[in-house]
């Protein structure tokens, strides 16, 4: 068959088709009150503001408020970035501007946020209902819903600070066993970084900036370490039972968690550029501070005459049972340091287990630390999607907890110690780039993991995209 003549049965098969996205559409007319309307479109913009100040990916918090101005019955359009968020109902011309000015981790006023949003999302839509049956519904539902998240954003703590620095204690002690350590080696990482935990809550009462904060922790990490290097000699016990490097990774490992190179991948892909970008500029910007804080205190170490050896590990000695349990503990660590309920907590442990099982598995296969983690990461995305609506937890936590026994804390320590012996830069050089390709495939295997899990399940994709046919509200990144 001719080109002219494919061409030809081409263009009339795609003739007399609407475009795949419309653009420069006319707003419908609307006898709205515009100050209920309003009053959707803030409860819409608290529960966005909420989630991303909490965490959420940039795509999970459009959808939220997508949703929720559809179980309203509002056509609006959502300018969503990092640390901002406008929504304008397009009939009425009412816009809401939200501001994110802090950030914390709190995946347990996070799920309850996300539960309350589901709610709201889940009730019928009042279509073509009359005015005055549209107002009587809407002012009842906003009410409800305005006063549940007044609840959910000042509730305390449901821990003391003394619990989370235990917390992050266990994890410590679990990542020294993951590595590779005895229980000397998992005794001290959880001292040390209790210790970090302290120090850095002392400091952040000066109001320091999170740079200086993981400047500081990777300081005294390795701080610890230098002097388990001088101190040892003199003491009856040698570098294979208490290796300073594991010490000092399984702390590190305590600073890398929480970061949001999950969320930056999920926005990168999902069509979030400017947040993505944001995201991923913040971890690399923390990440640089552990960094720098490794790389200062080695260097002064080193002009101090302290002796610093890239050691060889020997093989890890535990079982996988073993393993599996201490990546367990790990991820259940993270999540109670995080202040998750006890459900949340139980998913975590279960996520971190599977996944590190996974991880195992794929190693022994043959494959490197970058693939192995790319992989145990796509298998954890796809349980955190299809489980979060039933067990009501949301993926974004399990899968953040789920990836912490994978970090490469232990990596990024021993690229800073070979890079500061002078004599091994390129290989320093190289166990860095490695430690940001686990990095990078821990957060792009999570989100294919769930992306995944929705196409198995003949679902559409969570959130519009720009390529869907008819979407009910657009956003833009401006």
């Amino acid at each position: 068959m001719s080109l002219p003549r494919i061409a030809r049965r081409l263009a009339a098969h795609t003739a007399g088709k609407p475009p795949v996205t419309p653009t420069g559409r006319r707003s419908d007319p609307t006898t709205r009150d515009p100050r209920t309307v309003r009053d959707a479109l803030e409860l819409a913009a608290r529960l966005g503001e909420a989630m991303l100040s909490l965490g959420a990916s940039a795509s999970d918090v459009f959808g939220t408020m997508r949703d929720v101005c559809r179980s309203f019955d509002l056509r609006c359009q959502i300018d969503l970035t990092f640390t901002s968020i406008l929504i304008e109902h397009e009939s009425t011309g009412t816009n809401v501007l939200r501001v994110v000015h802090e950030q914390a981790t709190d995946y347990g006023r996070m799920s309850r946020v996300v539960d309350l949003a589901r709610d709201v999302a889940s009730a019928p839509p009042l279509r073509e209902a009359p005015v005055e049956e549209w107002e009587r519904a809407t002012r009842e539902r906003l009410e409800e819903a305005h006063g549940a998240l007044d609840r959910i954003v000042t509730a305390p703590h449901p821990y003391r600070r003394l619990v989370v620095t235990a917390a992050m204690a266990l994890l410590a002690a679990s990542v020294g066993v993951l590595l590779g350590g005895g229980l000397i080696v998992a005794a001290v990482a959880a001292v040390t970084t209790g210790l970090i935990d302290t120090v850095l809550r002392l400091l952040a009462r000066w109001q320091l900036p999170p740079f200086f904060l993981q400047i500081a922790g990777a300081a005294v990490a390795t701080g610890v370490a230098v002097a388990l290097l001088t101190l040892i000699p003199g003491l009856p016990v040698e570098f294979t039972t208490l290796p300073p490097s594991l010490v000092v990774a399984s702390s590190i490992v305590a600073l890398l968690a929480g970061m949001s190179m999950v969320g930056a991948a999920d926005d990168a892909i999902n069509g979030f550029p400017i947040t993505a970008g944001g995201r991923l500029f913040e971890v690399v910007l923390l990440t640089l501070g552990i960094v720098i804080g490794i790389g200062g205190v080695l260097d002064l170490a080193r002009r101090s005459g302290v002796n610093l050896v890239l050691l060889d590990l020997p093989p890890n000695p535990w079982p996988l049972v073993v393993l599996v349990l201490a990546a367990s503990a790990t991820s259940a660590a993270w999540a109670t340091a995080s202040y998750s309920r006890g459900r949340a907590a139980v998913v975590a442990a279960v996520a971190g287990g599977l996944t590190y099982l996974v991880f195992d598995l794929l190693t022994r296969a043959g494959l490197g630390a970058p693939i192995a983690s790319a992989g145990a990461a796509v298998a954890l995305g796809l349980a955190a999607d299809a489980s979060a609506r039933k067990l009501r937890v949301p993926a974004l936590v399990t899968t953040v907890c789920g990836i912490v026994p994978l970090l490469p804390g232990l990596t990024i320590y021993r690229g800073m110690l070979a890079i500061v012996s002078d004599e091994e830069t390129a290989q320093g050089v190289s166990m860095l780039l490695e430690a940001g390709m686990i990095g990078l495939g821990l957060a792009a295997g999570v989100t294919l993991g769930e992306v995944v899990a929705q196409r198995l399940r003949g679902l559409q994709p969570r959130h519009p995209r720009r390529r869907q046919r008819h979407p009910v509200s657009a956003r833009s990144e401006t």
